[in-house]
């Protein structure tokens, strides 16, 4: 099966909404089980093993943040937390046979009680063609300004 430049465009837009509509069970099962999600600290930062990163999540810590936003029992979350993606529309930057890569600039709000913070981002997905579907394996993003002080970011942009 071949993957069409619209079909991976189509996948990046599709998975904001998902986390636009805080359906983050239909996001998790996007990923691959050893995926990545990683938000370097540094700008252009190459190393999230031996440097800081702001966020650098196996399966095991997303499937933990999901359970929290899902959480009946969550109270730091009553209420929840909302986020909007304004996204440019994705770069597709690497296709080598069943793996493509993609790079897509945003504008990622999340917003909870009185409280708003904008965010300018880059995010950048290495995809995986599996049985026929996509799969995430690994999401990196970059904020703007990642060097600045910000508040908890409780979403995943």
């Amino acid at each position: 099966m071949t993957v069409s430049k619209d079909q991976l465009i189509d996948f990046i837009y599709d998975e904001v909404r998902m986390l636009d509509e805080g359906r983050y069970d239909d996001w998790l099962a996007l990923w691959l089980p050893d995926g990545m999600y990683w938000m370097p600290l540094e700008y252009k930062q190459e190393d999230p093993i031996n440097q800081t990163s702001l966020l650098y999540e196996d399966m095991f810590m997303l499937k933990l943040r999901v359970e929290r936003l899902n959480g009946v029992r969550t109270f730091s979350q009553k209420p929840k937390s909302r986020c909007h993606h304004v996204i440019q529309r994705p770069f597709v930057d690497e296709v080598n046979g069943d793996r493509f890569v993609t790079n897509t600039s945003m504008h990622y709000v999340e917003t909870r009680l009185d409280e708003q913070q904008l965010l300018a981002l880059t995010a950048r997905h290495d995809l995986a063609l599996v049985d026929g579907t996509l799969r995430i394996a690994a999401k990196r993003v970059d904020i703007l300004n990642s060097d600045a002080a910000f508040r908890n970011i409780q979403l995943l942009p």
